[in-house]
């Protein structure tokens, strides 16, 4: 069950350059959230909302957390609500990720701020993950701290080595391969970073579950923005990121 709602911002603040962690209070759509959702927030005076991740479900505090990225005028607009203000949403909206054995072993990665909709995953699976982030360099660096708190292995990558490694996520992944292969895989980024993660898991036969990171109109599945290429039944489709996904299972997903 999906709700709209105007809910108390609960806290706010910047995380890094033009990226903005808020909490808000919403105990209907918390009761009903799962991993890999997400929620549309009304930017006002725009006519379409802006889909963001859930970076953090807390039930018994009834709070959402959404850590989202100033990519034009609506989320620039939604960063100056304040602690108090309401925010306008709907939510829970689109399939998450399957979560349904904290004995698997994992490997999570996530890409840019495809990062916040993993740390949920990482505090489920704790101990039994390891986690790779990637980032352009040190300044866009976030949720590292929230990240090493779940006890997973941490695995911090930045193209130009101003933090953790230098190199991509993908290289990561296969040195973690190396000394011991998941049961499955998660991740979350740019289309193609997912590419290179999905011919990885591929090759090592791998389950491998990815979130799409698509431009979305209604967020229902009412529309046609967010269509992409998928793969049911021996048949090419297209899907709707908002409504079918944002989480496919990476055989699904035509990467080409």
């Amino acid at each position: 069950m999906k709700y709209s709602e105007k809910c108390p911002v609960v806290c706010k603040k910047a995380i890094a350059a033009d990226i903005f962690d808020i909490r808000l209070y919403s105990p209907r759509i918390t009761a009903e959230a799962v991993c890999g959702q997400f929620v549309n927030v009304k930017a006002e005076g725009f006519f379409l909302r802006r889909p963001i991740s859930l970076c953090g479900i807390d039930r018994e505090k009834g709070e959402l957390r959404l850590v989202f990225q100033v990519r034009g005028k609506g989320t620039e607009e939604i960063s100056r609500l304040r602690e108090g203000c309401l925010a306008d949403i709907i939510g829970p909206l689109g399939k998450g990720f399957d979560l349904s054995d904290r004995n698997r072993k994992a490997v999570i990665i996530g890409g840019g701020i495809g990062v916040p909709p993993m740390v949920p995953i990482a505090e489920f699976y704790g101990r039994n993950a390891a986690v790779i982030t990637g980032f352009r360099s040190a300044g866009a660096v976030i949720l590292q701290k929230d990240l090493e708190k779940t006890g997973a292995e941490v695995i911090l990558c930045t193209d130009d080595g101003t933090a953790g490694m230098k190199g991509f996520v993908t290289n990561a992944l296969e040195k973690c391969l190396e000394k011991e292969k998941p049961d499955i895989i998660y991740a979350c980024g740019p289309m193609p970073m997912l590419r290179g993660i999905v011919k990885i898991a591929d090759e090592n036969g791998i389950r491998t579950q990815v979130s799409l990171e698509e431009r979305m109109g209604c967020g229902v599945g009412g529309c046609l923005v967010c269509a992409c290429r998928t793969v049911k039944d021996g048949r090419e489709v297209y899907s709707h990121v908002c409504k079918d996904g944002p989480v496919f299972e990476a055989e699904e997903v035509l990467f080409s």
